[in-house]
């Protein structure tokens, strides 16, 4: 089992949830860490923990859970996607 996984599996609405809600966490425990909003410690932490994990691996496009689960919501370039249709047409049955 690999840590991070070889190939990109986040794509599409799974890659602009992670980039639109990984920041908004990490502006959120900033805020708090400065007393601008009221926020317990551990929110705070798993605020920003939450905010990095996201931001990540929408940056990336891995992700060790998505891998783990299964789910690959990454399509690909037009190229990559040509490549592997190739690819499957070529194995023997």
């Amino acid at each position: 089992m690999e840590l991070v996984p070889s190939e990109k599996n986040v794509g599409g609405w799974d890659r602009t949830v992670r980039l639109v809600v990984g920041p908004v966490l990490l502006i959120v425990a900033a805020a708090a860490l400065l007393g601008a909003v009221t926020l317990g410690p551990v929110v705070t932490a798993a605020s920003a923990l939450v905010g990095l994990v996201l931001t990540v691996t929408g940056a990336v496009q891995k992700c060790t859970l998505n891998s783990l689960l299964g789910l690959n919501t990454y399509r690909g370039t037009a190229e990559e996607q040509a490549e592997q249709e190739v690819e499957r047409t070529e194995r023997p049955a």
